[in-house]
């Protein structure tokens, strides 16, 4: 699979390069975050772009704050712990956009690592607003889109920024695309594909592609709910996809076929 990523960048010393990483980690009562490796996985981009003198502004989302400013999903907690991972000191925003974060990213140094605030705070980010894409590309001069957990959204910081400015993939995406396509093109047998979440819809895809190609594919989370009551079975309480039963049965079908 060949994609234009980080590797193909020449002469970024002192670069605006905005990142797009998935820091939507577990964070307690206490506001410590409690699960790391989201964190870790965006490490290499984040090593690769700053040895090269680059100056990032990394931006991600958090929880589901509705397009308005909640305390409990600023970006905060991220802070220390990144810091301490890279050895680097990193200025916190308290916004993504606006005159203040144009001055700030106007200040850098090469070099300098800024964390803007959470794009959900503004419904531009998960209506794929041209505004809001715009107002943060004006923010740099190269994208990178290192968030491999949220690629399949159509969000203003994944997708509609992409159409302002040269764009490239991260480590992470490079990599985990590319174990991705091995597994579609060349698996090693057996194989077996698990699949978690809660929603179907997002799931589909993947789900349709493995069919047939891996021995078996086991699902997890509030998504198993769905498909177990697709079966028909009593899911009791639990929650599950009313709507989405007849697309369940239709995967299973499809798999049982191909056995």
């Amino acid at each position: 699979m060949k994609l234009r990523t980080i590797k193909h960048l020449k002469n970024i010393k002192g670069k605006r390069i905005l990142v797009r990483v998935d820091f939507n980690v577990p964070v307690n009562s206490k506001g410590k975050v409690t699960e790391d490796s989201r964190l870790r996985r965006a490490l290499p981009t984040i090593k690769y772009l700053h040895e090269k003198g680059a100056k990032l502004i990394l931006m991600s989302h958090y929880g589901r704050p509705e397009g308005k400013f909640v305390d409990e999903f600023r970006l905060d907690p991220v802070v220390p712990v990144l810091s301490k991972l890279i050895n680097k000191k990193i200025k916190k925003l308290d916004d993504c956009i606006g005159p203040s974060v144009l001055k700030a990213v106007k200040n850098m140094k090469n070099g300098d690592i800024i964390l803007l605030e959470n794009t959900r705070f503004y419904p531009g980010e998960e209506k794929n607003e041209a505004s809001f894409a715009k107002s943060l590309a004006n923010l740099g001069e190269i994208f990178v889109n290192d968030g491999f957990g949220v690629l399949h959204r159509e969000h203003a910081s994944i997708v509609g920024i992409s159409k302002y400015l040269p764009s490239y993939s991260g480590l992470l995406v490079e990599n985990e695309l590319n174990i991705l396509s091995h597994l579609l093109s060349e698996p090693r047998k057996p194989y077996t594909i698990i699949v978690g979440g809660a929603k179907i819809k997002d799931k589909i895809g993947l789900i349709k592609k493995f069919i047939g190609k891996a021995d078996y594919i086991l699902v997890g989370g509030g998504l198993a709910n769905t498909f177990l009551a697709a079966a028909g079975y009593n899911v009791g309480q639990s929650l599950y996809e009313h709507d989405k039963l007849k697309i369940a049965q239709e995967i299973m079908l499809e798999a049982e076929k191909s056995r």
